[in-house]
């Protein structure tokens, strides 16, 4: 505490009624949402990224629509339907990017092993020569 002496009128002394010289306070709100809570991200870069890269069945498309509807959400103040678009494209752009990473792994590995066949001693044969394709369907039909 200070050690500095107020000085009040009789009348107005701190902590009872003072109806002379002041005028009554009036009351102030202060609006604190939900505490603690942080808002709900969009995943827009990531909707960007799976938007141009592949987009396989528009997946990434979705996210992305999703993805600006949560901002906008999130914008107006809606943190409910902010969350629910983006929980939705958060799992298209889950999916986006598996599709993304799945398709050209199997293309890979189909080309690996392709060429693993061909060179083997069974595999090396002509593909345009008489009978070349039959032969060939006829390796992968044991």
């Amino acid at each position: 505490m200070d050690n500095a002496t107020y000085s009040y009128s009789s009348d107005c002394t701190p902590l009872t009624s003072c109806k002379s010289a002041r005028k009554p306070a009036g009351s102030t709100v202060v609006n604190m949402g939900a505490a603690g809570k942080k808002p709900p991200s969009d995943f827009l870069i990531w909707s960007l990224c799976n938007t141009l890269y592949v987009n396989f069945c528009c997946l990434g498309f979705m996210a992305l629509i999703y993805s600006i509807k949560a901002r906008d959400q999130k914008t107006l103040g809606d943190l409910r339907a902010a969350q629910e678009c983006s929980d939705k494209a958060k799992w298209y752009n889950i999916l986006a990017s598996g599709w993304n990473l799945l398709v050209p792994l199997l293309l890979l590995g189909l080309l690996v092993l392709l060429i693993v066949h061909l060179g083997s001693s069974q595999g090396a044969f002509d593909f345009f020569g008489e009978d070349g394709f039959q032969n060939f369907m006829k390796l992968f039909g044991r």
